[in-house]
């Protein structure tokens, strides 16, 4: 029996209790075949000193929602994933609403993995653009 979408959402986001996704309230909104999406509330405990969202918080939404979509398209009974290098380039500031990062792939290997992330405001701004590469490694039995 497949999972419809609102279940698999309700799971992987029951998936980041007591992470660093709960504590900056990352929650996955919309998957597909090739993307996930994940959005975050900008509030002040995602600013910088002087009041703006921190290319921090946003590098840490980009890659939680890119090695969550690896995770998501590999065999997790015999894998894990694990960030190898992501890289961000913060074009907008934003001071309050949701961003928004959208994954997709732009190479699925059998080991190695690399996303394209696009962080959007409510207005579909962009807001950085960030690149994850991720590898699947076999676990230990």
């Amino acid at each position: 029996m497949q999972m419809t979408k609102e279940d698999f959402l309700a799971k992987a986001n029951l998936a980041s209790k007591n992470t660093l996704m709960e504590t900056l309230d990352i929650e996955m909104v919309d998957f597909g075949d090739d993307f996930l999406v994940a959005r975050m509330p900008v509030t002040s405990k995602v600013y910088q000193p002087d009041g703006v969202l921190h290319g921090g918080a946003t590098a840490a939404l980009a890659e939680s929602v890119g090695s969550f979509a690896s995770h998501i398209f590999i065999d997790t009974e015999n894998m894990f994933v694990r960030g190898l290098e992501i890289t961000a380039n913060h074009l907008k500031s934003v001071t309050e609403g949701y961003i928004y990062a959208k994954a997709t792939f732009l190479h699925k290997g059998r080991t190695t993995q690399l996303l394209d992330i696009r962080v959007t405001d409510e207005a579909d701004n962009l807001i950085s653009i960030c690149r994850l590469s991720t590898i699947s490694l076999p676990k230990k039995k």
